[in-house]
């Protein structure tokens, strides 16, 4: 189920700025192109529920997607994220049908998206496209993988830093706007916990931090800040992926 505020975007798909969808051949692509409609995603637009249905899945473009689980309590936290280097709705391939999860826009963009019962068809085809989809699919789980650790073993400082230098790569700009509330929210961790790593990383001069607009100062002091859960992420959706 799909938020009613995405906005569908009347433009050809010329310009591929989705990594995985880059990454096929000319040849594939192009049997996909037609299949593509850019949209428009606001910052917190639920594009699904924890055991919902999907009619679309998502090539993020110049937007962020938050996959969180939310406890009966009402407190959630993030799983992992995804961004022109990935797509959302893995369960539509990987024969789960429902979605294991709530995906959530963290930072507001573009998108592609293209029909299920498309993607599934090519799918089915094997070939790149098949390939990619599933590489993607074991970077996303390392990274799930890694998230877990990094909450229960590293300081808030550490998982927000994570999380900025994760953010960062996916989008082009160095400013994320993003409130302390929803950062908590998706570290899972208290409010004030954010607050003073936040604080750290300001009079580090890494960050600059005003009214909910995050800047990247000095992106070599959050590498340097860092926990190695970084590393291992990146590390493994470059040698997946490319």
């Amino acid at each position: 189920m799909v938020n009613s505020t995405m906005m569908l975007i009347a433009k050809p798909v010329d310009q591929v700025e989705n990594r995985l969808l880059a990454a096929l051949p000319a040849e594939e692509f192009e049997r996909l192109r037609s299949h593509l409609q850019p949209i428009s995603f606001s910052l917190g637009e639920v594009v699904y529920e924890f055991g919902g249905h999907m009619d679309y899945v998502f090539f993020p473009t110049t937007s962020i997607v938050s996959l969180l689980y939310t406890m009966e309590n009402g407190t959630s936290a993030e799983m992992g994220l995804t961004g022109n280097d990935g797509v959302v709705g893995i369960a539509l391939f990987m024969g789960g049908g429902t979605m294991p999860n709530r995906a959530v826009v963290q930072s507001a963009g573009g998108a592609l998206r293209m029909r299920a019962n498309v993607l599934q068809d090519e799918f089915a085809k094997g070939g790149k496209f098949q390939q990619m989809l599933l590489r993607y699919t074991q970077a996303l789980i390392t990274q799930i993988s890694q998230t877990a650790v990094c909450n229960r073993l590293h300081s808030v400082e550490q998982q927000l830093c994570r999380w900025l230098l994760l953010s960062h790569d996916r989008v082009k700009a160095d400013e994320l706007i993003m409130t302390q509330e929803l950062i908590a929210n998706m570290l899972g961790v208290r409010r004030e916990g954010v607050t003073v790593a936040a604080g750290h990383l300001q009079d580090s001069g890494g960050i600059s931090y005003v009214r909910g607009h995050i800047k990247i100062l000095d992106r070599q002091k959050l590498e340097e800040s860092v926990c190695e859960c970084y590393h291992v992420v990146k590390n493994e959706f470059s040698r997946l992926l490319g």
